[in-house]
């Protein structure tokens, strides 16, 4: 079974080709810190080849839902080296995961200040998970051109914390909606200085923090997340496409180690006006770094991708967070633990480190 081989990603030896993505938890504490439950969640999961955290606050500028981690304070990074060095201990290889959420925040966990955008565009069609419960998108103010210069630093810093954390490596979240994506997408930039208006100036925000985590800890120690064709977030985009074809071929022009490849979610379909092709398929093949295929795979068309020889690494979800032992239940073709939705976001162990392993 070729998921059960090992692979290199970068100059790192994984001891099976499976990844388990990010997937916010909330179980952080209103400081961004994360816990001794936290510590046990990943190191359950330390079989994986490859452990993406869920996704960490480079700065406080950057919340968007509460209870979620940083890796902007001195205690967040002590926090994240307890976690670090017990998925060592136990034999794992663990990557940060950097996120700024953009418009996809509320004002009620951000200290009464808005969110940031490329424009002043909320989101339609969803509402947001607050600490006070579920509320309609509020209209973000637009980011400045200073604002996205100290932006793209904060990534920076935060890459190094990371490293400092004693991270592996770190992956910038493009995808979902989140600020990278939103600067790509016309429904959310409407802006008419370098940064938006064509293709070149809406990627350039995503090339630019690229260059900024590559200069602060090296490209073998970095990789993306994409999510080309999946609209999540109301991330409409005119020429997806060649929005995305455009941001390949920038990429393909630095030195780092993969990009994460993520497909679109059929609960949530793309615009009629979007192309039906795969994306593996489509935008695998124009990669040159190591592609990580994402999104909805099970055991066997996880093993299907992989014959194909675009992905060389499958990244799960759910089925991770469900099943701790995943690479010993799919090699000894075991039954799977069901995951509990209910419990997924926010709450105490149930649904977070009681997940039964096989034999227990």
């Amino acid at each position: 079974m070729k998921l059960l081989e090992k692979t290199q990603l970068g100059k790192l030896t994984l001891k099976n080709k499976m990844a388990m993505s990010a997937m916010t938890r909330s179980r952080a504490d209103l400081n961004g810190v994360v816990g001794d439950m936290t510590v046990q969640y990943y190191t359950q999961r330390a079989s994986a080849g490859l452990i993406f955290t869920e996704a960490i606050r480079i700065s406080e500028e950057a919340t968007g839902s509460p209870l979620t981690p940083g890796i902007y304070t001195n205690e967040q990074i002590e926090a994240w080296k307890k976690v670090t060095k017990s998925v060592h201990d136990h034999g794992g290889v663990i990557i940060a995961q950097l996120w700024h959420t953009g418009r996809a925040g509320h004002s009620i966990d951000r200290n009464g200040k808005l969110p940031l955008a490329p424009s002043p565009l909320p989101v339609q069609g969803m509402q947001h998970f607050t600490s006070q419960g579920l509320k309609d998108y509020e209209t973000p103010q637009e980011i400045t051109v200073a604002e996205i210069g100290q932006t793209i630093k904060d990534y920076g810093l935060a890459a190094k914390n990371a490293i400092e954390a004693g991270f592996d490596g770190i992956e910038l979240h493009a995808a979902n909606g989140y600020l990278p994506s939103q600067f790509l997408a016309e429904s959310s930039n409407q802006r008419t200085d370098g940064y938006g208006g064509n293709i070149p100036n809406k990627a350039r925000f995503v090339l630019e923090v690229m260059q900024e985590l590559i200069t602060a800890v090296g490209g073998n120690k970095v990789g993306i997340k994409i999510s080309p064709f999946h609209p999540y977030g109301n991330m409409i985009l005119d020429d997806p496409a060649g929005t995305y074809t455009y941001l390949i071929q920038e990429l393909n022009k630095l030195d780092f180690a993969y990009v994460e490849l993520m497909k679109r979610n059929p609960y949530f379909p793309s615009p009629s006006h979007y192309p039906e092709d795969d994306e593996i398929e489509l935008f695998g093949k124009m990669i040159k770094q190591t592609v990580i295929a994402n999104s909805g795979y099970d055991k066997a068309s996880a093993e299907a991708e992989l014959q194909k020889g675009i992905a060389k690494i499958i990244s799960f979800g759910t089925l991770f967070l469900a099943n701790p032992d995943l690479p010993k239940r799919f090699e000894q073709d075991a039954a799977l633990n069901e995951p509990d939705r209910a419990t997924m976001f926010g709450g105490e162990a149930q649904g977070y480190i009681d997940y039964p392993l096989l034999n227990d």
